[in-house]
């Protein structure tokens, strides 16, 4: 009797215990029965189910990482491009993920990489390969997510929380053809550059050759005018004197006349001794 009794204590708490269940922080769950969802358990804390007859399925509500390999596009001018890129995604609906994938991670992953390499391959198409090397990867993850998202939403119960492309990379044939196509817009605009700044120095030099011009002829206008006005005065001192004492006159510029004829003092003068230009020199002799 007292072994029965243990023994139907023991199954009576096994039963207990396989009534009831855990949801951990992060994660959720469904309740089964039969292989048919009867209920979503969403909060963590403890739930409780039928004994022996519903079966609880766990799923991680974290946010996860599908890496995705490589992959070649073709641009709008058919030049391929090798893209490498991850998606962010977590579960939305328990029931959807579970009808869609079994609730396998791996094969949500495999049933989602299609959808997001067939949004990528639709936007890098309508794109040249000018525009995604000037940057245009934002505007590409932005409604490759949108689009992504909401097939993922509908489909797999599942959220795409964000799409980013890592690299793109060019095979060498674009790589080299890009390259110089890069060179010879710099070398052009490089050349661009030194023409205008000839063209700059050109017209720096005229300004200034021009300036340097009428400066000189305004100094040499303005020398012109004082010399004009030294000579009229000078001719004015001149007649003055000259009506004063025409004979003091005449003596003063014989001397100017003699200091300019002797002044090195090596000169040699060949003149008639009754030249009148020796006339002051005979007057002072007989002085």
């Amino acid at each position: 009797m007292k072994i029965a009794t243990g023994i139907l204590v023991v199954l009576l708490v096994l039963i207990g215990f396989s009534s009831m269940y855990i949801v951990s922080e992060g994660q959720t769950a469904l309740l089964l029965q039969f292989g048919r969802i009867e209920r979503t358990s969403d909060q963590p804390g403890l739930h409780f189910k039928l004994p022996l007859v519903q079966q609880v399925m766990r799923f991680d509500n974290r946010i996860l990482t599908m890496d995705a390999q490589p992959e070649r596009y073709f641009t709008s001018e058919k030049k391929s491009v090798n893209v490498d890129f991850y998606v962010k995604w977590r579960i939305d609906n328990n029931a959807d993920y579970y009808r869609a994938t079994g609730g396998d991670p791996l094969q949500a992953a495999q049933r989602l990489s299609p959808i997001v390499k067939n949004a990528l391959r639709f936007e890098f198409n309508g794109r040249t390969l000018q525009e995604l090397i000037a940057g245009g990867r934002k505007d590409i993850t932005d409604k490759v997510r949108e689009q992504t998202d909401a097939a993922a939403r509908k489909n797999l119960g599942i959220r795409v929380v964000d799409v980013r492309i890592k690299r793109i990379d060019l095979p060498d044939e674009v790589s080299d053809s890009v390259y110089k196509r890069m060179q010879n817009e710099r070398l052009q605009l490089a050349n661009e550059l030194r023409y205008t700044g000839e063209q700059m120095a050109e017209k720096i030099k005229a300004d200034a050759d021009r300036q340097g011009q009428i400066l000189e002829a305004n100094a040499e206008r303005d020398a012109a005018k004082v010399r004009g006005e030294g000579d009229a005065q000078a001719a004015v001192i001149y007649a003055q004197a000259y009506a004063q004492d025409p004979e003091f006159f005449a003596f003063y510029r014989s001397m100017e006349a003699y200091r300019h004829a002797f002044s090195d003092g090596k000169g040699v003068l060949i003149v008639k001794p009754d030249d009148p230009f020796l006339k002051y020199f005979q007057s002072a002799g007989k002085r």
